[in-house]
Protein backbone atom coordinates (compact mmCIF):
# COMPACT_ATOMS: atom_id res chain seq x y z
CA UNK A 1 0.00 0.00 0.00
CA UNK A 2 1.67 3.68 -1.13
CA UNK A 3 2.51 6.00 1.56
CA UNK A 4 1.40 9.45 0.82
CA UNK A 5 2.79 13.11 2.04
CA UNK A 6 2.80 16.13 1.13
CA UNK A 7 6.16 18.72 0.87
CA UNK A 8 5.70 22.39 0.82
CA UNK A 9 2.86 22.90 -1.96
CA UNK A 10 3.21 18.99 -3.48
CA UNK A 11 2.03 15.60 -3.12
CA UNK A 12 4.56 12.45 -3.05
CA UNK A 13 4.45 8.87 -2.95
CA UNK A 14 5.99 5.73 -1.85
CA UNK A 15 5.08 2.14 -2.48
CA UNK A 16 7.44 -0.84 -1.42
CA UNK A 17 7.85 -2.87 -4.53
CA UNK A 18 9.88 -6.15 -3.42
CA UNK A 19 12.73 -7.65 -2.79
CA UNK A 20 16.10 -6.94 -4.85
CA UNK A 21 17.28 -10.77 -5.55
CA UNK A 22 20.93 -9.91 -5.64
CA UNK A 23 20.56 -7.99 -2.35
CA UNK A 24 18.11 -9.23 -0.15
CA UNK A 25 17.09 -5.27 0.51
CA UNK A 26 13.64 -3.83 0.70
CA UNK A 27 12.99 -1.93 -2.62
CA UNK A 28 10.44 1.31 -3.11
CA UNK A 29 9.22 3.57 -5.54
CA UNK A 30 9.13 6.87 -4.94
CA UNK A 31 7.80 10.53 -6.98
CA UNK A 32 6.69 13.71 -6.07
CA UNK A 33 5.64 16.69 -8.02
CA UNK A 34 2.05 16.09 -7.77
CA UNK A 35 -0.46 19.29 -7.46
CA UNK A 36 -2.88 16.83 -5.72
CA UNK A 37 -3.31 13.85 -2.98
CA UNK A 38 -5.52 12.95 -6.04
CA UNK A 39 -2.75 13.14 -8.98
CA UNK A 40 -0.29 11.24 -6.72
CA UNK A 41 -3.28 8.08 -5.56
CA UNK A 42 -3.98 7.74 -9.19
CA UNK A 43 -0.01 7.58 -10.32
CA UNK A 44 0.89 5.30 -7.60
CA UNK A 45 -2.45 3.14 -8.50
CA UNK A 46 -0.60 2.27 -12.23
CA UNK A 47 2.84 1.90 -10.12
CA UNK A 48 0.71 -1.41 -7.74
CA UNK A 49 -1.00 -2.95 -10.79
CA UNK A 50 2.15 -3.37 -12.31
CA UNK A 51 3.84 -5.03 -8.87
CA UNK A 52 0.68 -6.66 -8.49
CA UNK A 53 0.52 -8.16 -12.29
CA UNK A 54 4.23 -8.94 -11.79
CA UNK A 55 5.37 -6.33 -14.63
CA UNK A 56 7.03 -3.32 -13.05
CA UNK A 57 10.29 -2.67 -13.65
CA UNK A 58 12.83 -1.44 -11.41
CA UNK A 59 14.76 1.07 -12.82
CA UNK A 60 18.08 1.32 -12.44
CA UNK A 61 20.82 4.29 -11.01
CA UNK A 62 23.16 3.27 -14.20
CA UNK A 63 24.61 6.51 -15.80
CA UNK A 64 24.34 6.31 -20.06
CA UNK A 65 27.97 6.30 -20.05
CA UNK A 66 28.40 3.41 -17.76
CA UNK A 67 26.21 1.36 -19.40
CA UNK A 68 27.48 1.73 -22.94
CA UNK A 69 30.88 1.06 -22.00
CA UNK A 70 29.51 -2.43 -21.59
CA UNK A 71 27.50 -2.58 -23.81
CA UNK A 72 30.35 -1.79 -26.95
CA UNK A 73 32.39 -4.74 -25.19
CA UNK A 74 29.40 -7.10 -25.90
CA UNK A 75 28.93 -5.45 -29.22
CA UNK A 76 32.26 -5.90 -30.17
CA UNK A 77 32.41 -9.50 -29.46
CA UNK A 78 30.34 -10.45 -32.67
CA UNK A 79 30.75 -7.82 -34.86
CA UNK A 80 33.48 -6.47 -37.33
CA UNK A 81 35.58 -4.01 -36.26
CA UNK A 82 34.27 -1.52 -38.62
CA UNK A 83 30.95 -2.14 -37.30
CA UNK A 84 32.45 -1.53 -34.10
CA UNK A 85 34.73 1.62 -35.33
CA UNK A 86 31.19 3.62 -36.54
CA UNK A 87 29.04 2.48 -33.41
CA UNK A 88 31.67 3.72 -31.34
CA UNK A 89 31.81 6.77 -32.77
CA UNK A 90 27.94 7.28 -32.76
CA UNK A 91 28.44 6.31 -29.24
CA UNK A 92 30.93 9.48 -29.07
CA UNK A 93 27.86 11.70 -30.09
CA UNK A 94 25.24 10.41 -27.86
CA UNK A 95 27.71 10.59 -24.83
CA UNK A 96 28.17 14.56 -25.32
CA UNK A 97 24.36 14.62 -24.76
CA UNK A 98 23.64 12.17 -22.47
CA UNK A 99 26.67 10.52 -20.98
CA UNK A 100 26.47 11.92 -17.28
CA UNK A 101 22.45 11.35 -17.13
CA UNK A 102 21.04 8.41 -15.61
CA UNK A 103 19.36 5.75 -17.81
CA UNK A 104 15.98 6.10 -16.26
CA UNK A 105 16.21 9.98 -16.38
CA UNK A 106 16.73 10.14 -19.87
CA UNK A 107 12.96 11.14 -21.81
CA UNK A 108 11.87 10.79 -25.16
CA UNK A 109 12.12 15.00 -25.03
CA UNK A 110 15.36 15.16 -24.49
CA UNK A 111 16.21 11.84 -26.87
CA UNK A 112 14.49 14.11 -30.05
CA UNK A 113 15.84 17.31 -28.53
CA UNK A 114 19.31 15.98 -29.08
CA UNK A 115 18.52 14.78 -32.68
CA UNK A 116 17.08 18.29 -33.48
CA UNK A 117 20.61 19.65 -31.72
CA UNK A 118 22.42 17.58 -34.29
CA UNK A 119 20.42 18.11 -37.24
CA UNK A 120 20.64 22.36 -36.78
CA UNK A 121 24.36 21.58 -36.07
CA UNK A 122 24.67 20.46 -39.54
CA UNK A 123 24.83 17.23 -39.26
CA UNK A 124 23.59 14.95 -42.63
CA UNK A 125 20.75 12.75 -42.68
CA UNK A 126 22.70 9.71 -42.42
CA UNK A 127 24.72 10.47 -40.15
CA UNK A 128 21.68 11.19 -37.42
CA UNK A 129 20.32 7.86 -39.26
CA UNK A 130 23.41 6.53 -38.00
CA UNK A 131 23.42 7.74 -34.06
CA UNK A 132 20.19 6.94 -34.02
CA UNK A 133 20.49 3.37 -34.98
CA UNK A 134 22.99 3.30 -32.26
CA UNK A 135 20.73 4.89 -29.62
CA UNK A 136 18.04 2.23 -30.38
CA UNK A 137 19.93 -0.73 -29.77
CA UNK A 138 21.44 0.64 -26.72
CA UNK A 139 18.19 1.45 -25.36
CA UNK A 140 16.71 -1.51 -26.55
CA UNK A 141 19.07 -3.59 -24.38
CA UNK A 142 18.55 -1.79 -21.53
CA UNK A 143 15.00 -2.38 -21.91
CA UNK A 144 15.85 -6.24 -22.16
CA UNK A 145 18.24 -6.06 -19.18
CA UNK A 146 15.66 -4.42 -16.58
CA UNK A 147 17.75 -1.30 -17.03
CA UNK A 148 14.97 1.25 -17.85
CA UNK A 149 11.25 0.25 -18.03
CA UNK A 150 10.59 1.86 -21.71
CA UNK A 151 13.22 3.24 -24.67
CA UNK A 152 13.01 6.79 -25.14
CA UNK A 153 14.12 6.10 -28.88
CA UNK A 154 10.50 5.12 -29.17
CA UNK A 155 8.75 6.94 -31.74
CA UNK A 156 11.42 9.57 -32.37
CA UNK A 157 11.98 11.23 -35.93
CA UNK A 158 15.04 11.94 -37.59
CA UNK A 159 14.45 15.63 -38.73
CA UNK A 160 14.93 16.31 -42.42
CA UNK A 161 16.03 19.71 -44.02
CA UNK A 162 12.80 20.12 -46.19
CA UNK A 163 14.41 21.58 -49.54
CA UNK A 164 13.22 24.97 -51.58
CA UNK A 165 12.06 24.86 -54.49
CA UNK A 166 15.19 26.17 -55.79
CA UNK A 167 17.58 23.54 -54.45
CA UNK A 168 15.12 20.52 -55.53
CA UNK A 169 15.41 22.08 -59.37
CA UNK A 170 19.20 22.64 -58.90
CA UNK A 171 20.28 19.42 -57.59
CA UNK A 172 21.20 16.88 -59.75
CA UNK A 173 21.85 13.55 -58.33
CA UNK A 174 24.37 12.62 -60.67
CA UNK A 175 26.35 9.39 -60.74
CA UNK A 176 29.49 10.24 -62.45
CA UNK A 177 30.88 7.44 -64.89
CA UNK A 178 33.09 7.65 -68.12
CA UNK A 179 32.07 7.36 -71.63
CA UNK A 180 32.99 4.71 -73.42
CA UNK A 181 35.51 6.39 -75.41
CA UNK A 182 36.61 8.10 -72.50
CA UNK A 183 37.30 4.38 -70.60
CA UNK A 184 39.53 3.61 -74.01
CA UNK A 185 41.51 6.55 -73.33
CA UNK A 186 41.83 6.81 -69.98
CA UNK A 187 42.94 2.71 -69.86
CA UNK A 188 45.47 3.76 -72.74
CA UNK A 189 46.76 6.36 -70.76
CA UNK A 190 47.54 3.82 -67.95
CA UNK A 191 49.25 1.20 -70.41
CA UNK A 192 51.67 3.51 -71.86
CA UNK A 193 51.98 6.03 -69.22
CA UNK A 194 51.10 4.00 -65.74
CA UNK A 195 53.00 3.47 -62.99
CA UNK A 196 54.00 -0.16 -61.38
CA UNK A 197 50.98 -1.68 -61.48
CA UNK A 198 48.24 0.87 -62.96
CA UNK A 199 47.31 -0.76 -66.18
CA UNK A 200 46.80 -4.50 -64.73
CA UNK A 201 44.41 -2.25 -61.80
CA UNK A 202 42.71 0.01 -63.57
CA UNK A 203 41.74 -2.58 -66.03
CA UNK A 204 40.57 -4.84 -64.08
CA UNK A 205 38.47 -2.71 -62.19
CA UNK A 206 36.82 -1.54 -65.50
CA UNK A 207 36.06 -5.04 -66.46
CA UNK A 208 34.65 -6.03 -63.00
CA UNK A 209 32.89 -3.39 -61.36
CA UNK A 210 34.66 -4.36 -58.82
CA UNK A 211 35.00 -2.19 -55.00
CA UNK A 212 38.24 -0.84 -54.64
CA UNK A 213 38.37 -2.26 -51.36
CA UNK A 214 38.21 -5.72 -52.65
CA UNK A 215 40.38 -4.97 -55.68
CA UNK A 216 42.92 -3.94 -53.18
CA UNK A 217 41.78 -7.45 -51.35
CA UNK A 218 42.50 -9.79 -54.13
CA UNK A 219 45.11 -12.64 -53.89
CA UNK A 220 46.11 -14.50 -56.40
CA UNK A 221 44.21 -17.88 -54.81
CA UNK A 222 40.81 -15.85 -55.94
CA UNK A 223 42.11 -15.79 -59.64
CA UNK A 224 41.42 -19.06 -61.79
CA UNK A 225 43.56 -18.43 -64.93
CA UNK A 226 42.05 -21.17 -66.49
CA UNK A 227 38.28 -21.06 -66.26
CA UNK A 228 38.52 -17.63 -66.66
CA UNK A 229 37.08 -16.54 -63.14
CA UNK A 230 37.50 -13.79 -60.11
CA UNK A 231 35.98 -14.53 -56.78
CA UNK A 232 35.21 -12.24 -54.59
CA UNK A 233 35.63 -12.88 -50.38
CA UNK A 234 36.57 -10.01 -48.87
CA UNK A 235 37.60 -6.59 -48.46
CA UNK A 236 40.28 -4.31 -47.37
CA UNK A 237 40.32 -1.80 -44.12
CA UNK A 238 42.81 0.20 -42.91
CA UNK A 239 41.01 3.85 -41.91
CA UNK A 240 44.29 4.85 -40.32
CA UNK A 241 46.73 4.17 -43.64
CA UNK A 242 48.97 2.19 -41.76
CA UNK A 243 50.82 -0.66 -44.08
CA UNK A 244 50.56 -3.59 -41.59
CA UNK A 245 47.61 -2.42 -39.33
CA UNK A 246 45.11 -3.37 -42.48
CA UNK A 247 42.81 -6.35 -41.82
CA UNK A 248 40.78 -7.88 -44.71
CA UNK A 249 37.09 -8.24 -43.43
CA UNK A 250 34.00 -10.00 -45.16
CA UNK A 251 32.20 -8.06 -47.79
CA UNK A 252 29.65 -5.35 -47.53
CA UNK A 253 26.80 -7.96 -48.09
CA UNK A 254 25.89 -11.37 -48.40
CA UNK A 255 25.30 -10.72 -52.14
CA UNK A 256 28.50 -9.28 -52.25
CA UNK A 257 30.76 -12.83 -52.32
CA UNK A 258 30.56 -13.72 -55.84
CA UNK A 259 33.09 -15.54 -58.61
CA UNK A 260 33.10 -12.87 -61.66
CA UNK A 261 33.83 -14.13 -65.09
CA UNK A 262 36.44 -12.41 -66.98
CA UNK A 263 37.25 -11.38 -70.45
CA UNK A 264 40.26 -13.50 -71.55
CA UNK A 265 42.40 -10.50 -72.50
CA UNK A 266 42.11 -8.79 -68.64
CA UNK A 267 43.66 -12.62 -67.73
CA UNK A 268 46.64 -12.62 -70.12
CA UNK A 269 46.82 -8.58 -68.87
CA UNK A 270 46.68 -10.27 -65.42
CA UNK A 271 48.97 -12.89 -66.10
CA UNK A 272 51.28 -10.54 -67.32
CA UNK A 273 51.62 -9.08 -63.84
CA UNK A 274 51.91 -12.48 -61.88
CA UNK A 275 55.27 -12.92 -64.22
CA UNK A 276 56.27 -9.31 -62.82
CA UNK A 277 55.53 -9.70 -59.53
CA UNK A 278 57.57 -13.27 -59.80
CA UNK A 279 61.05 -11.36 -61.16
CA UNK A 280 60.32 -8.34 -58.72
CA UNK A 281 60.40 -11.50 -55.73
CA UNK A 282 63.41 -12.92 -57.23
CA UNK A 283 64.89 -9.56 -57.37
CA UNK A 284 63.61 -7.97 -54.21
CA UNK A 285 64.18 -11.58 -51.95
CA UNK A 286 63.79 -10.77 -48.38
CA UNK A 287 62.95 -6.84 -49.07
CA UNK A 288 59.48 -7.94 -50.57
CA UNK A 289 56.96 -9.74 -48.05
CA UNK A 290 55.19 -12.23 -49.96
CA UNK A 291 51.05 -11.68 -48.87
CA UNK A 292 50.12 -13.58 -52.08
CA UNK A 293 48.29 -10.13 -52.90
CA UNK A 294 48.14 -9.54 -56.79
CA UNK A 295 48.07 -5.65 -56.58
CA UNK A 296 50.59 -5.54 -53.91
CA UNK A 297 53.31 -2.35 -53.28
CA UNK A 298 56.42 -2.40 -55.25
CA UNK A 299 58.51 0.00 -52.78
CA UNK A 300 57.81 0.82 -49.35
CA UNK A 301 56.83 -2.48 -47.72
CA UNK A 302 56.65 -4.13 -50.87
CA UNK A 303 54.13 -7.00 -51.01
CA UNK A 304 51.61 -5.48 -48.69
CA UNK A 305 48.20 -4.08 -50.27
CA UNK A 306 48.22 -0.88 -51.87
CA UNK A 307 46.63 1.85 -50.00
CA UNK A 308 43.26 3.17 -51.25
CA UNK A 309 44.66 6.84 -51.21
CA UNK A 310 47.27 5.79 -53.71
CA UNK A 311 44.74 4.11 -56.09
CA UNK A 312 42.96 7.16 -56.31
CA UNK A 313 45.71 9.80 -56.64
CA UNK A 314 47.17 7.79 -59.55
CA UNK A 315 43.63 7.28 -61.18
CA UNK A 316 43.72 11.39 -60.71
CA UNK A 317 47.22 11.26 -62.58
CA UNK A 318 46.04 9.32 -65.61
CA UNK A 319 42.27 11.39 -65.67
CA UNK A 320 45.06 14.02 -66.38
CA UNK A 321 47.46 12.69 -68.68
CA UNK A 322 44.24 11.37 -70.78
CA UNK A 323 42.68 15.06 -71.06
CA UNK A 324 39.19 13.77 -69.18
CA UNK A 325 38.07 17.19 -67.04
CA UNK A 326 35.43 15.24 -65.02
CA UNK A 327 35.65 14.55 -61.17
CA UNK A 328 36.30 10.80 -60.88
CA UNK A 329 37.34 8.44 -58.21
CA UNK A 330 38.42 4.88 -58.79
CA UNK A 331 34.72 3.75 -57.82
CA UNK A 332 33.46 5.84 -61.22
CA UNK A 333 35.13 3.09 -62.78
CA UNK A 334 32.36 0.29 -61.36
CA UNK A 335 29.89 3.11 -61.99
CA UNK A 336 31.80 3.11 -65.67
CA UNK A 337 30.94 -1.12 -65.68
CA UNK A 338 27.53 -0.77 -64.71
CA UNK A 339 26.88 2.02 -67.71
CA UNK A 340 28.31 -0.36 -70.46
CA UNK A 341 26.56 -3.32 -68.95
CA UNK A 342 23.15 -1.61 -69.16
CA UNK A 343 24.52 -0.34 -72.97
CA UNK A 344 24.89 -3.63 -73.80
CA UNK A 345 21.42 -4.77 -73.12
CA UNK A 346 22.24 -7.21 -69.91
CA UNK A 347 19.40 -7.03 -67.13
CA UNK A 348 19.02 -5.62 -63.76
CA UNK A 349 19.00 -8.83 -62.04
CA UNK A 350 22.59 -9.94 -63.57
CA UNK A 351 24.24 -6.79 -63.01
CA UNK A 352 23.35 -7.03 -59.49
CA UNK A 353 24.74 -10.23 -59.49
CA UNK A 354 27.98 -9.13 -61.14
CA UNK A 355 28.70 -6.01 -58.65
CA UNK A 356 27.08 -8.17 -55.59
CA UNK A 357 24.44 -5.92 -54.48
CA UNK A 358 23.04 -7.09 -51.41
CA UNK A 359 19.16 -5.01 -52.92
CA UNK A 360 18.14 -4.92 -56.40
CA UNK A 361 16.72 -1.09 -55.20
CA UNK A 362 20.52 -0.22 -55.03
CA UNK A 363 20.94 -1.50 -58.18
CA UNK A 364 17.77 0.04 -59.86
CA UNK A 365 18.46 3.53 -58.34
CA UNK A 366 21.97 3.17 -60.05
CA UNK A 367 20.18 2.19 -63.78
CA UNK A 368 17.40 4.91 -63.43
CA UNK A 369 20.59 7.50 -63.13
CA UNK A 370 22.40 5.85 -66.02
CA UNK A 371 19.75 5.22 -68.11
CA UNK A 372 18.32 8.76 -67.29
CA UNK A 373 21.63 10.29 -68.48
CA UNK A 374 22.11 8.41 -71.73
CA UNK A 375 18.35 9.10 -73.02
CA UNK A 376 19.49 13.43 -72.64
CA UNK A 377 22.85 12.47 -74.06
CA UNK A 378 20.75 10.76 -77.05
CA UNK A 379 18.51 13.58 -77.17
CA UNK A 380 21.86 15.75 -77.20
CA UNK A 381 23.63 14.22 -80.39
CA UNK A 382 20.16 13.97 -81.97
CA UNK A 383 19.07 17.81 -81.86
CA UNK A 384 23.38 18.70 -82.87
CA UNK A 385 22.70 16.01 -85.67
CA UNK A 386 19.69 18.13 -86.80
CA UNK A 387 20.76 21.43 -85.74
CA UNK A 388 20.71 24.05 -89.16
CA UNK A 389 19.18 21.10 -91.06
CA UNK A 390 15.80 22.74 -90.07
CA UNK A 391 13.99 26.19 -89.31
CA UNK A 392 11.98 25.48 -85.84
Amino acid sequence: MANYRKRGSRWYFQIYTGTDPTTGRKQFKSKGGFKTKKEAQLAAAEVEKEVFENTYVQEQNITFQEFTLEWIKTYRETSKISSVRNRQHNLDHLNRFFGNKKMKDITRKQYQAMLASLHSAGYAFNTLDGIHATGRMVFRKAVEFNIIKDSPCDFAKIPRKVETVEEVESSKGEIKFMEKEELIRFLNAAKESGIDKDYPMFLTLAYSGLRVGELIALKWSDIDMYKNTLRVTKTYYNPNNRTKDYQLLTPKTKGSIRTLKMDAGVMEVLKKQKEHQKDLIEKMKNEYTQLDFVFAKEVQNPGYPEFLKTVNTHMRRLLKISGINKELTPHSLRHTHTSLLIEAGVGVKEIQQRLGHGDINTTMNIYAHITENMEEKASQKFSELMRGSLDL
